[in-house]
């Protein structure tokens, strides 16, 4: 077996799978984990770290997996709870770690514990795990409070009876009451189930979203506070810790939290609760120098003063995939408010800046996300059939947000026609005939594709190290800084090629130099 070296999660790369998309092993045009275990070879040469796989428990799937009916099983269609114990150890024998989603804040309306809340009736022990409350109003006909969900529409679902449960997201997924003791046992009990099974951590869903303020009271527009960010939630991630180091191997936990305050999301990052959580800042970030050095500087700041890594992220399972985002004319931030689907995007620009910022983000210190097929440099598919789309943020707002399908899209591996070595089947959402261009397979031929680019990129880091940023001044519209010892970076956002500082090799560059000089939305990597 390969060495797993001490600390790994400081400055890991973590690759995220989302199951259904990766690799279809059986042939029903769905992803699950003989695809998965097929392809361990991809990842192995691509030079990550770990594998994040989102949600392979029982579910409905209504929300992706997200809503999860069983959390010590594996989904059918995924395979068995045989074959992932067999794909963790395939990983460890490769040197890659495995992560999985952990789904705290709710589950699926078909879970045991809401099906006997739904029978028991108000008033009863089974209906005190969720937040099942009385309505107002004449005879209760309207919700308890004004939450509402964020997938769209109202946070609350009316039963026979007369009451209603909160759900901050789809009517499907009920949220748990964590001022319930079954609830904290029952998560602990899964934590351990999961740790005897070898997985290396967990990838916790909503981490900020557990507790809610028991008033359940209204809010204005935006506001987030009553059940996000609550001071119970730290309590819990301390006996989460507990149970993480009691294992041996530096058993992780990463937080999912759309925090806007950095300093207040760095709080669950001290020794003795989360080991790490996503950098949501540096995902939205507009395409701009003086926007990304901002960005940077606030969270190594923050993190530098809990004493831990910052992990960077360009694209996931929920957002509009970078190419597509910075290839746009206009806004090429990101927003679940708007996603600016339909505006014209161009690819070439959205590649060129994909390249750069991927070198960006390999180059800074801490742990680095790669979801799947950004190595590829995929974008989002915008075309989708309405009909074919199953994101209930989709239903839920009556078309008026497309979802998330768009990024989830099956990957492309081999040949000219769809559905690209994905599997014998008919995937379950269309691949673009231009991805023709983009498989694995394609790329792999290609010593200057973005897969090329990404395998350099992640096996250069490793020398890095954990050294600290220094800024440089290179002029407007220019960012870069230097890391000890010896390495520079510089990312050119100007409209004007600029001169390199003085340095005596060129490590890697996401494009060609012109005259000697760096070309706008171009990145290169410096030694001097």
């Amino acid at each position: 077996m390969t060495e797993l070296s001490s600390a790994w999660w400081r400055g890991a790369a973590i690759y995220q799978v989302y199951i259904r998309s990766f690799a279809d092993g059986n042939g029903d045009g769905v992803g699950d984990l003989a695809g998965v275990r097929a392809r361990l070879e991809h990842l192995e040469r691509l030079g990550v770290d770990a594998i994040w796989f989102t949600p392979w428990y029982p579910s409905p799937m209504d929300d992706g997996g997200y809503d999860v009916a069983d959390f010590r099983d594996i989904e059918p269609l995924f395979g068995t709870l045989a074959e992932a114990e067999a794909l963790i150890a395939e990983a460890h024998e490769r040197g890659i770690r495995v992560i999985i989603d952990i789904v705290p804040n709710h589950c699926s309306d078909e879970h045991r514990w809401f099906q006997a809340a739904l029978a028991a009736g108000p008033g009863s022990v089974e209906r005190q795990r969720f937040w099942f409350r009385p309505g107002r109003g004449v005879d209760g006909a309207e919700p308890p409070n004004n939450w509402k969900s964020r997938f769209g529409g109202p946070a609350w679902t009316r039963v026979e009876d007369g009451e209603w449960y909160l759900h901050l997201y789809s009517s499907r997924q009920p949220d748990f009451n964590w001022d319930n003791a079954d609830i904290r046992a029952e998560f602990e009990d899964v934590l351990r189930f999961w740790f005897d099974r070898g997985v290396d951590g967990f990838r916790i869903d909503v981490a900020d979203g557990l507790v809610k303020d028991p008033a359940l009271p209204d809010v204005a527009d935006g506001d987030e506070t009553p059940f996000s960010d609550q001071e119970g939630l730290h309590e819990i991630y301390r006996s989460w810790r507990k149970i993480a180091d009691s294992y041996a191997g530096e058993r992780v936990l990463v937080g999912e939290m759309w925090l806007p305050d950095m300093s207040r999301a760095a709080r669950y990052l001290r020794r003795d609760e989360l080991h790490s959580a996503f950098n949501f800042d540096f995902l939205v970030c507009p395409w701009d120098a003086a926007r990304f050095r901002d960005v940077i500087s606030r969270t190594l700041r923050a993190h530098e003063e809990v004493g831990a890594p910052a992990a960077w992220v360009l694209s996931n399972h929920d957002v509009t995939r970078h190419v597509t985002r910075y290839g746009r004319a206009g806004d090429t931030g990101f927003s679940f408010a708007d996603r600016h689907h339909g505006t014209p995007v161009s690819l070439e620009l959205g590649t060129r800046r994909a390249r750069a910022a991927a070198l960006l983000t390999l180059a800074l210190p801490g742990g680095v996300y790669v979801y799947q097929g950004e190595e590829l440099g995929l974008w989002e598919v915008e075309d989708l059939p309405a009909q074919l789309r199953q994101d209930p943020v989709w239903a839920r707002t009556d078309g008026a947000d497309p979802g998330r399908d768009g990024c989830r899209v099956p990957l492309p591996w081999s040949g000219t026609e769809a559905p690209f070595g994905f599997g014998a089947g008919t995937p379950w959402l269309p691949q673009p005939a231009a991805w023709a261009a983009y498989t694995a397979e394609a790329e792999e031929a290609d010593p200057a594709s973005m897969l090329a680019l990404y395998r350099q990129g992640l096996a250069l880091r490793t020398s890095l190290g954990s050294a600290a940023v220094s800024w440089l001044d290179l002029g407007d519209g220019v960012l870069a800084f230097s890391r000890e010892p010896g390495f520079v970076f510089v990312l050119n956002f100007s409209a004007t090629a600029v001169a390199l500082p003085e340095h005596s090799s060129m490590a890697l560059t996401s494009g060609d130099l012109v005259d000697g000089k760096l070309p706008t939305d171009t990145a290169v990597w410096l030694r001097r």
